[in-house]
């Protein structure tokens, strides 16, 4: 697939589209991300109606550009009809130039998934599927609130190894009285099923979930500073020595199949949002354009339908802003940033105090003149390292 030559092109971060299906059979205890429960089915053609009308405008904002991944998130994608899918996708290939073999992935929950939907979705275009696992053991995932089990989370592996060109899967470690010796027997079994990409996230608390309030409360203690470092040391160890190494904080892959559509966003390149909540990024002269949608999905409907597009907001962002949002987002990856394009947008050197500081400490390290980016250490304590360079 092209996608494998294009990955190692720092230069060109691409041009991905986005698609956010904002339903979910269940809400997770420890998701703050836009998804919703409906007890009813959806209206599948009137959100298809309405996403290739927002795809319209974004089009019209964006002009003509060439497509280099194309990500449907949500939610949970994977309970749309396999017709939807190959409806959005070919709308998507009207509005903008898709080249063959292109990365094209789908978000899927193990608990809708059948071996059906999956050669439906194929059929429609899907080339790379992201399974949402979580876990690998029953307690854990009902802990997390999952609909699935282990057996579940394996026949869906299985059946996404058999179909997809590509896949990837999605684990939680840093769970509460997990220990260090737990997540290396999971994640080595882990690693077994998996084929050339891992995502590996510490569980964060985030504000307005279910799991906030129990660890205001006092009632859900996760691994602290220490133990999470320890944990995230374990990971790096075993992901590497099985030729999986992290490419970002939180992603592995084999090398050359990282994914494209993360690498466009970690590389600052553009993006069109479609769908509640869907967030783009789109380069207007020397300035880029953040727009944003409405995340509730009805309302969001509601205002396709009477004006074309769902975004309520449209900022212009301005070179010191798009800096900090290039540092923000570069410093994720193991490659780091441009330092050329950095210094193009800020107008200006790094702070050559504080970088000698954090370089001193080993948390930031230079490749040559071009590029800087964090050590493994510095990942440990990535977002005080963003706000010190950014000032």
């Amino acid at each position: 697939m092209a996608i494998f030559n294009s990955i190692g092109d720092h230069t060109d971060p691409g041009f991905g589209v986005y698609v956010h299906w904002p339903f979910c059979a269940a809400k997770c205890p420890y998701c703050d991300f836009n998804s919703h429960v409906r007890h009813q089915p959806v209206d599948q053609p009137r959100f298809v109606a309405a996403f290739l009308k927002e795809m319209a405008e974004a089009r019209r904002l964006s002009g003509p550009r060439t497509v280099t991944s194309i990500f449907m998130g949500g939610g949970t994608p994977s309970l749309m009809d396999p017709a939807t899918v190959e409806a959005v996708l070919n709308g998507i290939a009207r509005e903008w130039h898709v080249p063959d073999g292109i990365e094209i992935t789908m978000e899927a929950n193990p608990s809708s998934v059948e071996a059906t939907r999956f050669r439906g979705y194929r059929a429609a275009g899907v080339n790379r599927v992201s399974l949402g696992v979580q876990a690998l053991n029953d307690a854990d995932l009902k802990f997390l609130g999952r609909l699935h089990n282990v057996e579940d989370a394996l026949k869906a592996i299985g059946l996404a190894r058999d179909i997809f060109p590509r896949m990837s899967f999605d684990l939680i470690y840093a769970r509460p009285k997990q220990t260090v010796e737990e997540w290396e027997k999971e994640l080595k079994e882990a690693v077994s099923y998996a084929v050339d990409h891992l995502s590996l996230y510490q569980l964060t608390i985030e504000e307005g979930t279910p799991f906030y309030g129990l660890h205001k409360a006092g009632k859900l203690i996760v691994p602290d500073g220490e133990q999470s470092a320890v944990l995230y040391e374990a990971t790096q160890d075993i992901t590497a020595a099985i030729g999986m190494p992290a490419y970002e904080v939180s992603n592995h892959a084999v090398p050359g199949a990282e994914s494209r559509h993360n690498l466009t966003y970690w590389r600052y390149g553009d993006y069109a949002g479609i769908g509640p909540g869907a967030h783009g990024r789109l380069t207007l002269g020397a300035d880029k354009l953040a727009t944003a949608t409405e995340r509730k999905p009805e309302e969001w409907l509601r205002l396709v339908e009477k004006t074309g597009h769902g975004m309520v907001d449209q900022e212009i962002l301005g070179r010191d802003e798009q800096a900090d949002e290039l540092l923000l987002m570069g410093l994720r990856l193991k490659e780091g940033i441009d330092l050329v394009r950095w210094q193009r947008l800020s107008g200006r050197e790094p702070d050559p105090d504080r970088e000698q500081f954090l370089i001193e400490h080993g948390f930031i390290e230079r490749l040559g003149n071009s590029r800087l980016r964090c050590t493994p250490a510095g990942m440990l304590i990535l977002d005080a390292v963003v706000a010190d360079l950014a000032c």
